[in-house]
């Protein structure tokens, strides 16, 4: 029997997956818990619907990212700290420090975990840090540390 999963089934399969199960278990296991739908066709007309929407959402979602991407690379970020003589920053310029500048200078509100940053940054001057938007879209700013 076809059946189309409602959830994740750990050695089953994935939501909104259609899967052959065997009678008995579609039945009397998946059914009650309601953990799957019988693969009819009205069934079918509407996940591939759900489908559409989700992947017209996330085209539009890429699209929304890739402006933004476009926006950052022209953006210059200047950040003030406290530094020594020899130019050595006391602490460091972190990825928190780089989203909570963002948005007070530009209010564009970025996590900090999209924030790529190998390392702190301790030295003064220019950097250029790589901000992961959405999937396979990545933005440039410039950070001017400046003491």
């Amino acid at each position: 029997m076809k059946v189309i999963l409602k959830a994740d089934i750990k050695g089953v399969g994935k939501k909104n997956e259609v899967i052959n199960a065997s009678d008995g278990y579609a039945r009397n296991f998946l059914f009650p818990k309601n953990l799957a739908v019988e693969a009819n066709t009205e069934n079918m007309r509407k996940l591939e619907a759900q489908k559409e929407s989700n992947q017209y959402r996330k085209d539009t979602e890429k699209e929304e990212a890739k402006k933004i991407a476009e926006k950052m690379n022209k953006i210059m970020l200047k950040i003030q700290v406290k530094a020594g003589e020899n130019g050595k920053i006391f602490g460091g310029v972190s990825a928190k420090d780089i989203a909570e500048a963002f948005e007070k200078q530009h209010n564009i509100k970025i996590d900090k975990k999209k924030v790529d940053l190998k390392e702190t940054i301790k030295t003064l001057g220019l950097h250029t840090v790589q901000i992961k938007l959405y999937e396979g879209v990545v933005g440039n700013i410039k950070v001017d540390v400046i003491g």
